[in-house]
């Protein structure tokens, strides 16, 4: 069989990235060709900026010994440059105008100008090459501005000008698989993170038209911060933001470790669904996380109290019925959220949490549907009248531990 070449190895990535392959896929598939065409591959590695919350760009390396594998870099505190990053040859590649970098690590090579070189020197490497591919502006996502590579031999007499030639035709496909594959992940990250998981699937999946709604029955989440804008007027705003994320981390782990999905966050209040098919199960993790978010917000208290820290707590509601779930908005600004009489109920049934002095209630219709079970874990706290509902209905709490 004869060598790959450019062209061939080129016309591989396109179709492996239309047949789904992810980048450490194709970044493998590119380098074993090369090295099959005689190219003296010890090494590779590209990376670029991604848009995550968490990460700041994502990596993908390859070597002859492990094979590929993924490697995403994380936010650094406050912005902040790691120190590792600037002494790579990855950030004097992105901070030159030239595209590419070259060392040899023979017996003329000097240690210290790149630690990272060192190492590969020390490991057997006898020649990097870095390159970068840059982007225009429409398309970039960070500070990188590109997609960045490096190649490392580990032949006696490291890269021929043949095997540069071979290579340096390969980026531009290359470098466009990885954004591509970045920008989907990237698209599925802040549709998760802005819209919860059950409502991104929902977008993702083509449900992007106005008035686009299905009928559901689910547990509502109605939660609020006690004491939250008394606290707001008496605090510097960084205080009260960082406050804000103590509290909401608190809760949205608990929701989403049991199940939930937040939808909304209100100001200092939260928005989230329960929906299941077994109603009752529904209800039992439901109930599993308020249970688990009095605890979490019990230990923010104590080392926030610690810390000398202002604290709060929060009233939850939990109610259950019908809800329509999906876009409600204008033509180009929708919002893909739940509506109906029962996230009002909820949201009433929340706002007696301060008169009946209780951090969470749940509604006689959230009782029902959980069956014993549920109830079993429950007192009866009377019947009460919810503002615009009809009738008066009973509610409960959690027993006392």
């Amino acid at each position: 069989m004869p060598a790959p070449t450019s062209d061939d190895i080129n016309r591989w990535i396109v179709r492996a990235s239309l047949d789904g392959a992810d980048a450490p896929a194709i970044l493998a598939g590119v380098c074993e060709r090369l090295v099959a065409a005689g190219v003296p591959l010890m090494r590779a590695a590209l990376a670029g900026d991604m848009l995550d919350p968490s990460f700041d760009s994502i990596g993908v390396r390859w070597s002859k010994r492990d094979g590929a594998s993924e490697a995403p870099f994380l936010r650094t505190p406050n912005a902040t440059l790691d120190e590792e990053w600037l002494k790579s040859p990855f950030y004097a590649l992105v901070k030159c105008p030239d595209d590419r970098l070259r060392r040899r690590l023979g017996a003329d090579y000097r240690e210290g100008e790149f630690p990272v070189l060192d190492e590969f020197r020390a490991k057997g490497g006898t020649d990097y090459l870095g390159m970068i591919v840059r982007l225009g502006e429409s398309m970039w996502l960070g500070d990188t501005r590109g997609v960045v590579t490096s190649w490392l031999a580990d032949a006696p007499a490291g890269f021929t000008d043949q095997a540069i030639e071979l290579i340096a035709p390969t980026l531009p496909p290359l470098a466009t698989a990885f954004l591509w594959r970045s920008m989907q992940r990237s698209a599925r990250t802040l549709m998760t993170t802005y819209l919860g998981s059950d409502a991104a699937e929902r977008v993702l999946a083509g449900n992007v038209v106005r008035g686009r709604a299905e009928c559901i029955r689910a547990v509502v989440w109605y939660s609020d911060l006690v004491g939250f804008t008394r606290i707001a007027d008496a605090q510097r705003s960084q205080v009260v933001l960082a406050m804000l994320n103590d509290y909401a981390g608190a809760l949205v782990e608990s929701i989403e470790a049991h199940g939930g999905h937040v939808l909304k966050f209100i100001g200092d209040g939260m928005l989230a669904i329960f929906p299941d098919r077994d109603e009752s199960n529904a209800c039992e993790r439901a109930l599993d996380a308020a249970a688990e978010a009095r605890r979490r917000l019990e230990a923010l208290n104590a080392a926030r109290r610690e810390a000398g820290l202002p604290v709060s707590d929060a009233d939850i509601a939990l109610h259950i019925g019908e809800l329509l779930y999906g876009n409600v908005g204008s033509p180009r600004r929708l919002d893909f959220t739940v509506l109906g009489a029962a996230v009002n109920e909820a949201a009433r049934i929340e706002a007696l949490c301060a008169s009946l002095d209780q951090r969470v209630i749940v509604s006689s219709a959230f009782v029902q549907a959980g069956g014993e079970a549920v109830r079993a874990r429950l007192v009866s706290l009377g019947r009460y009248a919810l503002k615009g509902v009809a009738r008066p209905q009973e509610l409960f709490t959690l027993e006392p531990a």
